[in-house]
């Protein structure tokens, strides 16, 4: 511990930070913190986070590696944001993320699991070819450069090799999660989703669907989803959930499947029922919906905020959507624009308060992605999207 990590427990066990009148500029710190860990690292990649307080694993207080999963699902991020403010600079920062994970992609097409050098033989995972998947292909989108579909091609041809005959991802699974949790992969399927539709070849939104039946099957009548958490499957976090939500929303949205997107609409609306006063939710939920936890996973509220953004605009449920806004006034007072220390000014915490028990002390890249995606979403001036939903559109 240190003075730093204290006065940030301090701030948010008394209600936060102060927010802006203007979105953009909570918008724009966010930004800059990416800007900042990508610099951290010196090869391209972006930090997979700051610790505030000295961490455990990594043995240091500070910039922690390159994390190839998120910097590869920050690339449309950094594109979205380079068109709403008009910064050059973020789209030449996204190619540069682009050319680090071809750089770092496996022989097999894989993306390694956890952090660069942490491993002397890096195991593939799915879930994060996954999610490089889905920046690979807005890289070539933007850009029109053959490396980068060739590279995603070899990536989706990995995550179908991987895929077993139910629809379940039964090889590349994370060391680092349960093995016996897989439903919400769907945000992988919905990446295979993304690249089958953009190179119109079935093949691939045939393994993306039969992935998401796979994860309908976890679904219970209230929304709830099995098998669906890193550690505790009876207590999943809200990420998880909401990675679920994404996936199964996303192919139904790409590929017009009103089922998906009522199965989707079904667990959005349960955690609607869930959201508090101050517009968050709590960090774990049991499969009855009742709070597991006193603290928030501001990763998951953040993928909430746009999935209620999107299917109120799908189905015309404005309290879906106003929900979103009040979750992202609630981010925004998660976030401590005024640090003097530069991990932690601008970016999103793990848990609000600090020392929750995701990500302890930490500042993510993969929360601020997030609530960059919410904040483009809810203040579309002019219309943003969510990564994915791009390459749908177009």
């Amino acid at each position: 511990m240190n003075l730093t990590a204290h006065r940030e427990r301090r701030s948010d066990r008394t209600g936060g930070h102060p927010v802006a009148a203007n979105a953009e500029d909570h918008l724009v710190a966010a930004i800059e913190w990416l800007v900042r860990a990508q610099d951290a690292t010196l090869d391209g990649g972006v930090s997979r986070g700051y610790s505030v307080a000295w961490h455990p694993y990594f043995r240091i207080r500070g910039w922690q590696p390159a994390y190839p999963e998120t910097t590869g699902y920050l690339i449309p991020t950094m594109y979205d944001a380079a068109c709403r403010l008009d910064r050059p600079d973020l789209r030449e920062r996204a190619v540069r993320m682009a050319d680090w994970e071809l750089q770092v992609q496996l022989p097999s097409g894989a993306v390694q699991s956890g952090v660069i050098g942490e491993q002397l033989v890096p195991a593939p995972a799915v879930f994060n070819t996954g999610q490089v998947l889905f920046g690979l292909v807005r890289a070539h989108m933007e850009t029109g450069r053959d490396e980068y579909l060739s590279g995603a091609r070899r990536a989706a041809d990995y995550m179908v090799r991987a895929q077993g005959a139910d629809g379940n991802f039964e090889h590349g699974r994370s060391a680092v999660a349960r093995d016996d949790c897989t439903t919400y992969y769907t945000r992988a399927a919905w990446a295979l989703c993304v690249f089958g539709t953009y190179v119109q070849e079935r093949r691939y939104t045939d393994a993306a669907e039969r992935n998401v039946r796979f994860g309908l099957a976890q679904q219970l009548d209230n929304g709830w989803f099995r098998a669906n958490c890193l550690s505790d499957p009876d207590r999943p976090l809200l990420h998880t959930i909401a990675y679920a939500v994404e996936g199964i929303l996303g192919c139904g949205l790409l590929l017009r499947r009103e089922e998906y997107v009522a199965a989707a609409r079904k667990t959005a609306v349960a955690l609607a029922r869930q959201q508090r006063p101050d517009g968050g939710l709590s960090g774990r939920f049991a499969r009855d919906w009742s709070a597991q936890a006193s603290w928030d996973c501001l990763t998951g509220d953040a993928q909430m905020a746009a999935v209620w953004w999107h299917i109120g605009g799908t189905t015309g449920d404005a309290d879906l959507q106003a929900r979103a806004h009040r979750m992202c006034r609630f981010l925004m007072r998660t976030q401590n624009r005024a640090a003097p220390d530069p991990g932690l000014a601008g970016g999103i915490k793990g848990s609000f308060p600090i020392d929750g028990d995701y990500g302890r002390y930490e500042v993510l890249n993969w929360p601020t992605k997030f609530f960059v995606d919410a904040l483009l979403l809810t203040n579309p001036t002019p219309p943003a999207s969510v990564p994915g939903h791009a390459a749908a559109v177009q």
